[in-house]
């Protein structure tokens, strides 16, 4: 990365409901060859050691993945990328890796972005659905209820024109797993 150029960096789940840093612009992009999932345990953000969550993960597929491409500023790119590794790279289950982006104004860029580490024990590709779901709503971890980063991350998308049947499943399932739960 030169001094004077700006940095990319790609948001897929939380980072596109709260990125957390200062940016110049946001815009929507696309990333070939990964798609988003709840493929990762959370043991710090949305669960627990003793009771993990789930969160998003890009994991390695055929397909697309769309979501945020945030320009950072060349002069404050050092200590966004900082605090994006205090962030995401808090348990080494994701890779900070530079993967290239189709921007929707016609632009191709490389942007910082976090993929799931298959080797790492948080690792968990492949789950059904149903599981998720029942994961998702009774996790709780240091950020709060595993369920609102799920519906945030679901709803952010929608405003944006990121439809993501998955998403929408496991929000619907979601509510009622937790509406079931309440009424018993």
């Amino acid at each position: 990365m030169s001094k004077s150029a700006s940095v990319w960096v790609f948001g897929y789940g939380s980072l596109v409901w709260n990125p957390g840093f200062a940016y110049a612009s946001a815009q929507i992009a696309q990333l070939d060859g990964f798609r988003r999932s709840f493929c990762m345990r959370s043991i710090h953000h949305r669960g627990t050691e003793a009771a993990p969550g789930l969160v998003l993960a890009l994991d390695a597929a055929k397909g697309t993945c769309e979501g945020l491409a945030f320009e950072i500023p060349a002069r404050i790119a050092p200590e966004t990328l900082e605090y994006l590794r205090a962030r995401e790279l808090i348990s080494a289950a994701y890779l900070e890796t530079l993967q290239p982006l189709a921007l929707a104004d016609g632009r191709k860029v490389e942007a910082v972005t976090y993929v799931i580490d298959r080797t790492h024990d948080q690792y968990c590709g492949g789950l059904p659905l149903e599981e998720q779901a029942r994961i998702i709503a009774r996790a709780h971890g240091g950020r709060g209820p595993n369920a609102d980063y799920l519906f945030n991350t679901a709803a952010h998308l929608a405003e944006l024109g990121l439809r993501d049947p998955e998403l929408d499943w496991l929000s619907d399932r979601v509510r009622a797993l937790l509406s079931d739960s309440a009424a018993s």
